[in-house]
C-alpha cells in the first residue's frame, strides 16, 4: 500500500519539504509520496476533512495554521502543548496526533557538533512564532539565561514571562539596544526574518570570537549577512537549513518509525551541492 504525506499552509509553493521527503522515500525505496497542499486561512476545517477523506498518513503544518491546527487534533504530545503550536501530524485510523518538531529540529545541529549549551548565556533576536520553541529547547538543555531582543519590547516581555515560567531566567531589551554587547553572550540566535531578503545583519557581530556560537534560523539564502559577519569573527556557525533538516528528520521518524536518511535529505535540500 502506497502512503501519502503532505505539507499544508498558505503560501505553500516555495516549500522545500516535498523535495526533502521524496528524497528520503527514494533512498529507502519506500512506496510513499509527499505533496504540497494549499489551504488558505479560514479554510482549515474543510481542508482537514478532505485530507481525512483521502486517508492521508501524515502531514506537516506551516503558516498560518500552526496554532489553529491544535483545535482539530485528537491527541498531542507534550511539546505541542508547551510550545502552543503544531507542525507535524500523524493519522492512525482517523486519529490525528500532533507534534511540534521545532524544538528538536532547532537542537539537532548542536548535538551533531557535540556542542553543550548547559550554563551558557543566550541572546535571542526576535520574539515571534519560532522563539517559543527555541526558548523551550534552551530551557530543556539547562542554559544559564536568555536575553530576548526584539523591535517591540511588548512581544519580548511576553516571551520573558513564558521563559521564566518554564524555568529559564530571561530578560528583554530592544533590538537596537544590543549594539556591541554580542561579546557578552555564548550563543546568539537570529529568530527574526531579517536576512530573507539579503538585509544586513540585525546586530553588530564585531566582538564575537571562536567560542561564540552564532545560529541563523533563516535558511534561504544559506549565507545571510548575519552569518557572514559571524564567520569574519571566527565564530562557530549554524545554518538555518540545519534546523529545517532536523525538523524533517524528526517528522520522518514520527511517521515511519525508522531512522531518517539524513545525508540523502541534506543533499536534496541543498540541491546536491
Amino acid at each position: 500500500m502506497s502512503k501519502l504525506f503532505a505539507i499544508i499552509g498558505d503560501p505553500i509553493d516555495h516549500s522545500l519539504s516535498p523535495n526533502i521527503h521524496s528524497a528520503a522515500f527514494r533512498e529507502l525505496s519506500l512506496e510513499c509520496s509527499y505533496i504540497a497542499y494549499r489551504i488558505p486561512r479560514g479554510e482549515l476545517e474543510e481542508g482537514i476533512e478532505s485530507l481525512k477523506k483521502i486517508k492521508i498518513d501524515g502531514f506537516n503544518v506551516t503558516i498560518p495554521h500552526k496554532v489553529e491546527m491544535m483545535k482539530y487534533l485528537d491527541m498531542m504530545d507534550e511539546s505541542c502543548s508547551i510550545i502552543g503550536a503544531v507542525n507535524t501530524v500523524s493519522n492512525k485510523d482517523g486519529i490525528l496526533k500532533g507534534y511540534n518538531t521545532d524544538m528538536d529540529g532547532f537542537l539537532e545541529p548542536f548535538k551533531k557538533r557535540n556542542l553543550n549549551v548547559k550554563d551558557l548565556k543566550i541572546l535571542l533576536l526576535g520574539a515571534g512564532g519560532a522563539a517559543r520553541a527555541i526558548i523551550v529547547g534552551f530551557a530543556k538543555e539547562h542554559a544559564q539565561c536568555i536575553t530576548i531582543a526584539n523591535r517591540t519590547l511588548e512581544n519580548a516581555n511576553s516571551m520573558v514571562k513564558f521563559s521564566n515560567k518554564i524555568g529559564l531566567n530571561a530578560n528583554a531589551i530592544k533590538l537596537d539596544e544590543v549594539r556591541d554587547t554580542a561579546k557578552n553572550y555564548d550563543v546568539i540566535v537570529n529568530a527574526t526574518s531579517i536576512g530573507l531578503k539579503n538585509e544586513p545583519s540585525p546586530i553588530s557581530l564585531d566582538s564575537v570570537n571562536s567560542k561564540t556560537i552564532v545560529y541563523d534560523i533563516v535558511y534561504m539564502p544559506i549565507n545571510t549577512d548575519f552569518l557572514k559577519k559571524a564567520k569574519e569573527g571566527g565564530a562557530i556557525v549554524i545554518y538555518g537549513y540545519e534546523m529545517l533538516l532536523g525538523q524533517a528528520v524528526r517528522a520522518f521518524e514520527i511517521w515511519h518509525g525508522m531512522e531518517a536518511p539524513y545525508n540523502a535529505m541534506k543533499k536534496a535540500l541543498l540541491g546536491g551541492t
